[in-house]
């Protein structure tokens, strides 16, 4: 579970070494966007390096991978023989993508005697978007993420703070995600000067059923995990319904004036295992 993943380019040395100690959820080392054509032996190699010289490591680690279709996807899986990756970012995830993935998964863990590799899908383009439904029924996806730039611009289409443009995206996204009781994680919000925007971007993607989101420098990272928590608020509510429950012992009854049956006991629930993840409690 997630509220927050940093990514960080594979070839950038000094954020790497400094990769355990940013207040993320998890690291996505980033071999594909983030670096130059001419740079990628030398991000994996260092990617690498890191796995091993590393003795404290973030808690979930994320590999961003190039496209099935590039020359560097074979180099890129082998990082999964380092057995320190957790979860696989693939980049422009359709269907086609995810079986020739799965294919190269299953041949690398059979071979090498690994793990079931996880996968979080990137949809960012319309093609990913028109096959979510059956991309998030896959056995290895545990994540939807959703690629706002890739998407815009393959639309031809201005992408905005307010964030119109996006709601058809994020709740095909979200939509997905909950139908599969997987996790939906939103597009990062690329001003890292506008911190009003990204209060905004943020509560208006949990609004809409995100549970997580994705940051491109490790200064959104307090606002986006802050966003993304049970409030105090919410925490202490969701005890009292616990509690209330526990001791009146039935399935429907009222707590603070409001009548609470089984959906509201399950919410209540969920946000006191969330508190717990996130040392909240």
């Amino acid at each position: 579970m997630f509220r927050s993943l940093l990514f960080i380019p594979g070839n950038n040395p000094s954020m790497l070494q400094n990769a355990d100690i940013f207040m993320s959820d998890g690291i996505i080392f980033d071999l594909e966007d983030a670096v130059n054509i001419n740079e990628k032996d030398n991000a994996r190699n260092l990617v690498e390096t890191y796995f091993f010289t590393t003795k404290d490591l973030p808690k979930n680690i994320i590999l961003r991978i190039n496209p099935v279709n590039s020359l560097f996807i074979e180099d890129d899986l082998k990082l999964l023989l380092s057995r320190k990756i957790d979860y696989i970012l693939l980049p422009k995830a359709n269907m086609l993508s995810m079986y020739v993935i799965d294919k190269m998964l299953s041949s690398l863990e059979e071979k090498n005697n690994l793990k079931v590799t996880k996968l979080i899908c990137l949809i960012e383009e319309a093609k990913g978007i028109a096959e979510v439904d059956e991309i998030a029924k896959h056995p290895r996806v545990e994540a939807l993420l959703l690629g706002a730039e890739d998407l815009t611009n393959e639309l031809e289409i201005e992408r905005t703070t307010v964030g119109n443009e996006l709601l058809y995206a994020r709740s095909k996204v979200v939509y997905a995600a909950a139908a599969n009781q997987i996790l939906a994680i939103d597009t990062p919000f690329t001003d890292i000067t506008d911190q009003e925007g990204l209060e905004y971007d943020c509560s208006n993607a949990k609004s809409l059923g995100m549970k997580a989101k994705t940051a491109i420098h490790p200064s959104q990272l307090e606002t986006i995990n802050q966003i993304f928590s049970p409030t105090k608020k919410m925490i202490h509510w969701a005890q009292g319904v616990i509690q209330t429950y526990e001791k009146v012992g039935k399935g429907v009854f009222q707590y603070q004036g409001k009548m609470v049956d089984k959906p509201v006991i399950e919410k209540a629930k969920k946000l006191i295992e969330k508190a717990k993840i996130f040392d909240l409690l």
